[in-house]
């Protein structure tokens, strides 16, 4: 049996490349070559079916590399190359082997991205290279060029021009990878889902753990806790009943727990939680309500509250404005990334508690931050999107 093609690349949001390479040598079946910008390469040692990987958007097998071509529209015409210098057989059968369907589909797309000023465009650079892979394919082309999204069953192809190489890559799975099967309802502002997965591992979940999202919408980041980490105990609260709708109907089966509840006034005891897990509803997409409606420190206040003496936070924050809060109430963040996700720069944040200096005269005992005053009346709620 002819031994498979064993490079490939993974590609991911922007700031998470060292956690995609995290993850992939955690499956202990393949090492990095490179770390670049949005991708990682690497290599599946021996037989082993390349890894499912959760913080990738996408999984892609090289085809052809070649020369990058000139800045003009009349060098266009030297990318047909890239697409029949190699052979589709070859490529095809790698494909299978490494875990991938069989064939091409029903159809080809591809998608480009280029570095640099030029006269074309990357619906020039995609019809250029598409219609000749489709030919030598007997497949339909379907063009990105006026918006409309390529027939489900189309394989999805990838085309990189970075100054030096010019790239052809194949999707190695049917579907780009950060789409999750279990994405069947949405609402505004839900989460990317290798976001939320690189978030859960960042975390370092254990089995038995209990795990909160006091925002959890959408249940994104409960859902991805749960495949990083089974075996631990999944809590959301939301007050948007079409979240937790939303949230219940994604967990399907799973163990995930979903309940209303305002993240400022949280119905839940004191040193209760080991794990948070949070994109907090802080006006980027959704507006806080309930009781951080104007009095965002509250979240902070709940999380030192719940979380115990060795807990962790990991939260999705627009900027760090709001982190002299954490500091307040005894969380010290302990790792800061910066992510580029669909024109923002959120931060992912890393929180630990922090033991605090005795007063003096207290002995040896330290103090751990004040709880909020308990609240009267009926719990509000903070909808959320992830």
């Amino acid at each position: 049996m002819r031994t498979p093609r064993v490079f490939l690349v993974a590609r991911c949001v922007r700031g998470l490349e060292s956690a995609l390479g995290t993850e992939i040598l955690r499956t202990h079946s393949a090492t990095i070559d490179r770390i670049g910008h949005r991708e990682v390469g690497f290599r599946v040692t021996g037989d082993d079916i390349a890894p499912r990987l959760r913080t990738a958007d996408d999984v892609l097998l090289p085809a052809h590399r070649r020369p990058d071509i000139g800045p003009h529209k009349s060098d266009l015409p030297e990318l047909a190359a890239l697409a029949r210098e190699f052979d589709l057989a070859d490529l095809a059968r790698d494909r299978r082997a490494l875990g991938g369907p069989p064939g091409f589909g029903d159809g080809i797309e591809i998608s480009a991205s280029f570095l640099g000023r030029r006269t074309y465009n990357r619906y020039d650079i995609e019809d250029t290279v598409g219609r000749v892979l489709a030919e030598r394919a007997g497949l339909p082309y379907h063009s990105r060029r006026h918006g409309a999204a390529p027939p489900p069953g189309h394989s999805g192809w990838r085309l990189t021009l970075d100054g030096t190489d010019a790239t052809l890559l194949l999707r190695l799975g049917r579907r780009p990878a950060h789409r999750r099967a279990y994405k069947n309802a949405t609402i505004p502002g839900t989460l990317h889902p290798p976001v939320a997965a690189a978030m859960a591992q960042a975390a370092e979940l254990r089995p038995g753990q209990r795990v909160l999202d006091p925002c959890c919408g959408a249940g994104t980041l409960l859902i991805e806790a749960h495949h990083t980490a089974p075996g631990t105990t999944l809590l959301g609260f939301d007050l948007d009943p079409a979240a937790r709708r939303a949230a219940r109907e994604n967990a399907g089966p799973l163990p995930v727990t979903v309940r209303r509840g305002d993240a400022g006034a949280l119905p839940l005891a004191d040193r209760s939680v080991d794990r948070v897990l949070c994109n907090p509803p802080w006006g980027a997409q959704v507006d806080a309500a309930g009781r951080l409606a104007g009095h965002p420190e509250r979240w902070w206040h709940e999380l030192a509250r719940v979380l115990t003496d060795e807990g962790r936070a990991v939260a999705l924050l627009p900027d760090p404005s709001s982190l002299a809060h954490a500091l307040t109430v005894g969380l010290s963040p302990v790792h800061v990334q910066r992510l580029s996700l669909f024109g923002s720069r959120p931060l992912l944040i890393h929180l630990e508690r922090r033991v605090l200096a005795p007063p003096r005269g207290a002995g040896n005992c330290a103090t751990s931050p004040p709880s909020p005053q308990p609240n009267n009346g009926a719990p509000g709620g903070a909808p959320s999107g992830r």
